[in-house]
């Protein structure tokens, strides 16, 4: 029989983080974190709500902000917002020439990093999935099948895996598959798969998961590892394992597959050797030993959304809840970082991390209703 008082005050401390995300987060940048001139999201805010001064503007960074209002397009402002974000990303981001798009463009709105990376063209794919399942415009999903296409004939290495990056005209760089873009392009075929019907995603997706269980899982422990198995200088870093377990355990298509099953087993481990005080630490080699022992809020936020997926897992996830809200909320916004021993050691708010705590709260929004 569930504890309904424990159920009472994880729901009534789950309504005071979204209000203070939809009060005091989301604000920022529909107010001082907006560029009105290019119609772009500053990249970070300090302490004061004041931009940092400009060095870039990332596709990436406006991808995830396309990502942020069209999760919220009922409210005020949104759909503008989101609206305005897609219209951006084409016009200040596209190739024009060789296709994709480009990494960063400088303050002025020129092209600055002009190599194309497979991180940013997984976020386009994830947040034109989103906002086409929300407005059904055919340029929001043609845009979406251009990505797609992108990443298919031009990332793609044959084999399940797909380059990290290529350069402005996709001749090679060398830097072969990594893990962190994989991850996000799993969750954008998932975001894909999720609003339709689209073989080529779902076979796409099987495979890059087949691939990921054979050349990234350390076998001993199951973890996923940052580098294919076998790369000098390798780890892993346990907000990743929390993110990974989420996307295959939530999908009816992933969960119960080998990779699933590596997490499953990689958990614990990740949680006795990554968690400590509940803080995540950012960074371990593969016996467990701490690299980098830094708390980043959006490690915190995916450990919350996987325990909402694990067996009996109420009072952890109401103590997470609560320690993401002592630690990392505060009344003008967030840390995005403290140190090993605690202290705040980033007092910026960039303009990526809300797609983190919305993916979070979507996914503590969905356990409590199955609750």
């Amino acid at each position: 029989m569930p504890d309904l008082s424990l159920r009472a005050t994880l729901s009534a401390t789950f309504a005071t983080v979204q209000q203070h995300f939809a009060q005091t987060i989301v604000p920022l940048w529909q107010g001082p974190g907006w560029n009105a001139d290019l119609a772009l999201p500053f990249e970070a805010l300090d302490a004061q709500h004041q931009p940092l001064p400009p060095q870039r503007y990332r596709a990436m960074a406006c991808a995830r902000q396309l990502f942020l209002f069209s999760s919220r397009i009922d409210e005020p402002g949104a759909a503008e917002r989101a609206a305005a974000l897609f219209r951006s990303l084409q016009r200040h981001f596209h190739d024009a020439e060789h296709g994709g798009w480009f990494y960063s463009i400088d303050p002025s709105g020129q092209p600055l990093d002009r190599r194309k990376d497979l991180y940013t063209h997984a976020f386009i794919v994830f947040a034109c999935a989103h906002y086409w399942a929300k407005v059904r415009e055919p340029l929001v999903e043609s845009t979406l099948n251009a990505a797609l296409s992108v990443v298919a004939e031009r990332f793609s290495t044959g084999d399940g895996l797909y380059e990290a990056s290529l350069d402005e005209d996709w001749s090679p760089l060398g830097s072969g598959p990594l893990q962190n873009p994989l991850m996000h392009l799993a969750e954008a075929f998932l975001a894909t798969l999720q609003v339709r019907e689209d073989e080529p995603v779902k076979q796409a997706l099987l495979a890059l998961t087949n691939a990921m269980q054979a050349g990234f899982i350390e076998p001993t422990h199951g973890v996923m590892l940052e580098k294919p198995r076998g790369a000098v200088d390798n780890w892993f870093e346990p907000g990743h394992q929390f993110e990974w377990f989420y996307l295959l355990a939530s999908s009816p298509l992933l969960n119960g597959s080998p990779l699933h099953r590596s997490l499953e087993r990689a958990f614990g481990y990740a949680e006795l050797h990554g968690v400590r005080d509940g803080a995540v630490l950012a960074m371990l080699d593969a016996q467990g030993q701490a690299r980098d022992a830094t708390q980043r809020i959006w490690a915190k936020a995916e450990y919350i959304r996987a325990l909402t997926l694990r067996p009996n897992s109420e009072t952890t996830v109401l103590e997470q809840l609560e320690a993401l809200q002592a630690n990392f909320l505060h009344a003008g916004g967030w840390y995005e970082c403290r140190d090993a021993s605690g202290a705040v050691s980033r007092h910026d708010m960039p303009s990526t991390t809300p797609y983190h705590l919305a993916t979070c709260y979507i996914g503590l929004q969905d356990a409590l209703g199955d609750l």
